[in-house]
């Protein structure tokens, strides 16, 4: 028998959680293959209005999941899964000053997510705004075509400082390497994330049976390790 196989368009920030949650998830099911793909929200959203053949979008904004669904490209009503952080990261730098760092002479780059198209770069964006530096650090700024490479920018030394997301700087690699500043949740507006089952896979036993898993106790667990608030916890 084919294994099936269920295609997964995935947030850039949950490169770790997701990747822990499909080995948790085939322990249970090892005939279900379990493929996903990472981008920026804008992008893999885009992906889905031009048929790109996924199962299930996890977008870190509840905006694009929104849209399929008055696209009517969505099998079921978008439903929150986690509520994300932007966090200042730093392998080099004293990040417990807060915002106020950026703007100093020691940083050079400040790596963002591009904000057109993905969520945690339209927070940084925003809260650069809220602190009222955005035109002063303007030039310092470098893009990374999604939050996980903005990640990666700040890892390998390219930017001193990362405006990320706070489920990447608690991948067991990053703490090793530097420390981050939880940015204030009034500068910049909720990241709340949700999925939607696409369309034509709504019926599917196997994308389903994922979704379900999703909602255990579990994986739920997973997403709170990862420094995600659940949608219940306020």
């Amino acid at each position: 028998l084919l294994a099936q196989t269920v295609s997964i368009a995935a947030a850039a920030d949950l490169r770790f959680v997701m990747d822990e949650l499909i080995s948790d998830f085939k322990k249970s099911n090892p005939d279900i293959k379990v493929d996903v793909i990472y981008g920026s929200s804008g992008n893999l959203y885009q992906q889905i209005v031009n048929q790109a053949p996924f199962n299930i979008f996890f977008s870190a904004d509840i905006s694009y999941p929104k849209k399929l669904d008055s696209l009517n490209l969505a099998g079921n009503k978008p439903k929150l899964y986690a509520i994300g952080h932007l966090v200042m990261w730093s392998a080099i730098l004293d990040v417990s000053k807060g915002v106020n760092l950026l703007n100093t002479p020691e940083v050079g780059k400040i790596a963002i997510a591009n904000p057109r198209v993905a969520p945690y770069g339209k927070r940084a964006m925003e809260c650069l705004k809220y602190y009222g530096i955005d035109t002063k650090v303007k030039d310092k700024i470098v893009e990374g075509e999604n939050v996980s490479q903005a990640a990666q920018f700040v890892l390998t030394g390219n930017a001193e400082v990362g405006l990320i997301a706070l489920s990447l700087a608690s991948s067991p690699e990053m703490k090793s390497k530097g420390k981050y500043f939880l940015m204030d949740e009034n500068s910049y507006s909720k990241l709340e994330q949700a999925y939607v089952i696409i369309k034509k896979s709504e019926t599917n036993k196997e994308v389903l049976k994922f979704t379900q898993f999703i909602e255990k106790e579990q994986s739920r667990k997973l997403f709170g390790k990862y420094g995600f608030k659940l949608p219940n916890e306020h």
